[in-house]
């Protein structure tokens, strides 16, 4: 039963996500900004018990990213909706999960099933994602408007963003030998 213990901290920021949601499309910005602190610290509380307490899972190895991407997506589309980031982005950072996503299941139905590592570009992506995520919620939970810097992130997230899914059709076409 201990050994569960992180994959119920990523059950629980599972849950998180349709909460953030609906208080982002309320317009509940500190309360909006605190589950998405609450969910970043969930997912390093679930990190480091996993590791330093031997309980890393198969389920955990499925779970913990996959509510990674629940999160940082829905925040996304949220923030999409109530015009705080433009559409296009959106639709780049979800457009790049589902390629990547495609060409995996491609991969398998093809008989040449692939593991995807994150890469270290990848991992920049989302680093860069969350931040642009997190500065615009603490943005409007303290109410400023600092759009130099958001423009700033939004750069980086395109560019990390392109970046990585490079780097895994590359990946991918080598192993499909095409």
């Amino acid at each position: 039963m201990l050994k569960q213990i992180p994959n119920m901290l990523t059950l629980g920021r599972l849950c998180l996500v349709p909460v953030s949601v609906w208080l982002i499309l309320s317009g509940q910005w500190p309360l909006a900004f605190a589950m998405f602190a609450l969910a970043g610290l969930s997912d390093a509380l679930d990190g480091f018990v996993a590791k330093h307490f031997d309980m890393k899972t198969e389920l955990g190895a499925w779970l913990d990213p996959l509510a990674d991407k629940a999160l940082l997506v829905s925040l996304f589309i949220s923030l999409t909706a109530v015009m705080l980031l433009p559409l296009w982005l959106t639709i780049l950072v979800v457009s790049r999960d589902l390629m990547i996503v495609s060409a995996v299941v491609l991969a398998l139905l093809m008989g040449r099933g692939m593991e995807i590592r994150p890469l270290l570009i990848s991992k920049a992506n989302t680093t860069a994602q969350i931040l642009l995520v997190g500065f615009v919620l603490a943005s409007k939970a303290g109410g400023l408007e600092l759009s130099i810097v958001r423009g700033l992130l939004i750069g980086v997230v395109v560019v990390l963003t392109l970046a990585s899914l490079g780097a895994y059709l590359r990946q991918w076409f080598q192993h499909m030998s095409l």
